[in-house]
């Protein structure tokens, strides 16, 4: 059964994370408006939505595999703890309070050295094919947020489960990266606002605190 209130947090994270979003995927959707700027308009917004759909199906795979291994362990609470623990530091990182999460991204660039090669290798995109298996290369980019994302997913009860977290995730920054790629410069000036970044920042540090409180053993015997 899936859950839809993890769900609902997922996306929000994706949603609030956009200011991230714009960071890390706002050039690619800039050479991809720039490579369709003599294109029609409609086929330019086909190639954006094809490229975000790969990327989101990345996201998908990404959190089976995850959720596969969280369902392994079995030790659902622990990784809840990390995931909050994550999310705060998320939370900081948006924020620019604190770049310990820097460190986690350095090392998915180890895995990211010999995937790059293969989205290069589609340029100039063309076609929403090629955009979509762009999207798809693209989805491995490392990403505090999406880690973060990821060990919220793997704490889920299910693989299936943890796949559906990461897919509305996923859709949750489509509108941010969505619009950075149509109207970048604009959308980067509202979402790099101190205040507003400030802001999303402190409700994803609440939810990664709420997270924590929900995989505390004491939090279950409440419950029942």
């Amino acid at each position: 059964m899936i859950d839809a209130a993890s769900l609902a947090a997922a996306f929000g994270l994706g949603f609030l994370g956009g200011a991230h979003c714009i960071g890390m995927c706002g050039g690619i959707m800039g050479a991809l408006s720039f490579g369709i700027s003599d294109s029609s308009r409609a086929k330019g917004f086909t190639i954006l939505l094809s490229y975000n759909l790969g990327r989101i199906l990345s996201y998908g795979l990404i959190g089976f595999l995850f959720g596969s291994l969280g369902y392994l362990l079995g030790a659902y609470d622990i990784l809840r703890v990390i995931a909050g623990i994550l999310l705060i530091s998320m939370g900081l990182y948006l924020a620019n309070w604190w770049r310990g999460l820097t460190f986690l991204e350095r090392g998915g660039a180890y895995l990211w050295r010999y995937v790059q090669p293969l989205g290069k290798g589609l340029m100039p995109i063309s076609s929403s094919p090629k955009a979509l298996l762009l999207g798809a290369v693209w989805g491995w980019l490392p990403c505090g947020l999406v880690y973060s994302a990821l060990a919220y997913a793997s704490a889920q009860a299910s693989p299936y489960q943890a796949a559906a977290v990461m897919v509305a995730f996923g859709l949750g920054t489509l509108p941010a990266v969505l619009a950075g790629g149509l109207m970048a410069e604009r959308i980067k000036t509202v979402i790099q606002n101190r205040n507003i970044r400030s802001v999303f920042a402190l409700i994803i540090i609440g939810f990664g605190c709420w997270t924590i409180y929900t995989g505390m053993p004491h939090s279950h015997v409440h419950h029942h």
